[in-house]
């Protein structure tokens, strides 16, 4: 028998077993007790109480991120392309090879950086969305649209600068990018 007043709690602590009672507990069978998180859905408001709370849909989008604005790099970059198409990356996105992404070993995911061939100064912003490179001696994997831009994509291999960007930049970066791609 457990000690008398003692709760389930201290039963166990004393080691005493107890037979669980089929008998109804406070004049409610047992298996038709609510369970426990029922008391708590009264607990929360109902969307009417909160009629006068902004909604989602006004919200402003998220604008902070990874600032590596200090960040730079050299050394040699390569591509992926086709093989790895559709794949999922570091950051959980899709790999899109049309897209102007990279893969870097220790930026943050999300960052963004400016990529300069230095054979022929020609340059291209991508995001960080994935890791890599793990051959030979390189900084960076880019997506096969960024080595097409910068000039690389025979090549397959080249020497490269990599800057990063604040987030201000960046945005400023993809804002010219889209005013350029939409007058072509």
């Amino acid at each position: 028998m457990p000690p008398s007043g003692g709760d389930q709690a201290s039963v166990l602590n004393t080691g005493t077993q107890v037979a669980k009672s089929t008998a109804p507990k406070f004049g409610i069978p047992r298996n038709a007790a609510p369970l426990a998180y029922d008391s708590q859905l009264n607990s929360i408001p109902s969307s009417a109480d909160n009629a006068d709370a902004s909604s989602l849909a006004n919200a402003k989008p998220i604008t902070a991120g990874p600032n590596v604005g200090d960040f730079e790099q050299q050394g040699r970059a390569s591509w992926y392309g086709r093989g790895f198409h559709g794949r999922k990356t570091a950051s959980g996105e899709r790999y899109d090879m049309h897209a102007m992404t990279a893969a870097h070993r220790t930026l943050p995911l999300a960052s963004w950086v400016r990529v300069t061939n230095e054979t022929n100064n020609k340059s291209v912003v991508v995001k960080i969305n994935d890791r890599g490179p793990y051959v030979g001696n390189r900084v960076i994997d880019l997506s096969y649209a960024a080595a097409a831009a910068l000039g690389m994509r025979s090549a397959g291999v080249g020497k490269v600068k990599i800057e990063g960007l604040t987030q201000q930049e960046a945005r400023l970066a993809r804002e010219q990018l889209a005013s350029i791609s939409s007058t072509e």
